[in-house]
């Protein structure tokens, strides 16, 4: 998993020295009606750090990967993104998963690469697992980078 961190980082000071050039004004801006801004998709970002993070972390301590998901829009609502300084949404979003990085490098072979039956990632995961199809813990996290890295792509275009 020394790749897949290390894809992480390079990911995410890439974007961060991007993110750096974008104006608060443009943060702010909306693509379509009902699309999110910039702010809000680094919030959604940090969102998932945030939901992901403790199922990693949880993941070294039980026999499955069923975890709990989150009403996306909700948070971002509540949580009002939208209304953060841009520059500090970012500083927390960078810190958030060069942490996670951390984290994922410290993972064992035998957890990473156990296979699960029991799984929730028919449901939370962004590439979904059919429920009761086997899968790991490496493939919910290389997910996790996918998914950011997806999301990446639309802040940045």
């Amino acid at each position: 998993m020394d790749e897949l961190a290390e894809r992480l980082r390079r990911t995410v000071e890439d974007a961060a020295r991007r993110f750096a050039r974008i104006s608060e004004a443009e943060s702010e801006r909306r693509p379509a009606p009902g699309k999110w801004s910039k702010k809000e998709l680094v919030g959604h970002l940090v969102d998932s750090a945030a939901n992901n993070h403790q199922r990693f972390v949880r993941a070294r301590f039980q026999d499955d990967l069923v975890f709990e998901g989150y009403a996306q829009d909700d948070w971002i609502r509540v949580q009002r993104y939208q209304q953060e300084p841009w520059g500090e949404l970012v500083a927390l979003w960078r810190a958030y998963n060069l942490h996670l990085a951390h984290v994922i490098e410290g993972i064992p072979a035998d957890v990473r690469d156990k296979v699960h039956r029991r799984h929730s990632l028919d449901r939370i995961a962004w590439r979904e697992v059919p429920a009761g199809e086997p899968t790991t813990l490496g493939y919910f996290l290389r997910d996790y980078v996918g998914h950011m890295e997806h999301h990446l792509a639309q802040a940045l275009d």
